[in-house]
């Protein structure tokens, strides 16, 4: 337990490292709708809704949508139904030619910072789940672009729309404090505008 707390291990993996030495799970895991969870569930909904009219979604260890604000539409208008139908998982949904991809600007950089991070994670859990969707992910088209403009300060997500064109950043949070495998695994994913004009644009259609 010392040394999976030196190396950072989530929760799930302790409690498999526990397992296979012959010990009892430590760490329990709540649904998200369980009683004991309600108190961090208020918390993560009040957030979300305090960041209307920007989108945020709040996601699970295999980035599956478990909430989102009002705002989130904003993204997803014009993707197919069956991407929209739950479990939904928004790194397919993003980059799937049904998805949002033929409408991001940017696609090839996007990939390549989303298919990034998941390699990391496969490579940080060995997850068999993680590994087949970075596999079908790899294979959409779009190319990779990981050149980043010197002078930005954030790599933004561009996104054609109606009202014109929406350029996002994100910035992702965790309970860091947390000792249920649930709530270890949620990261709560928040777009802010990356310009006046992305502001003026959400207000006006929310």
């Amino acid at each position: 337990m010392k040394l999976s707390d030196f190396l950072d291990v989530p929760l799930r993996e302790r409690n498999q490292l526990l397992l296979a030495g012959g010990y009892a799970p430590r760490f329990p895991e709540y649904g998200l709708d369980a009683p004991e969870l309600e108190s961090v569930r208020a918390a993560l909904r009040l957030v979300l809704a305090g960041h209307e009219p920007h989108p945020a979604v709040l996601v699970n260890r295999w980035w599956e949508m478990l909430e989102a604000n009002a705002a989130v539409p904003v993204l997803t208008v014009g993707c197919a139904p069956h991407l929209l139908e739950p479990p939904i998982n928004v790194l397919r949904l993003s980059l799937h030619p049904e998805g949002l991809a033929p409408r991001i600007l940017n696609l090839a950089q996007w990939r390549a910072h989303l298919l990034g991070q998941l390699r990391r994670r496969v490579d940080q859990f060995g997850d068999a789940r993680l590994a087949a969707l970075y596999d079908e992910l790899a294979g959409y088209p779009g190319g990779l672009d990981h050149h980043v403009d010197p002078t930005s300060v954030v790599l933004p997500m561009r996104l054609r729309h109606d009202v014109g064109e929406l350029s996002f950043f994100s910035i992702a949070a965790t309970v860091e404090t947390a000792a249920d495998v649930t709530v270890d695994e949620l990261v709560l994913e928040s777009f802010f505008p990356a310009d006046p004009q992305t502001a003026e644009r959400l207000r006006s259609l929310l």
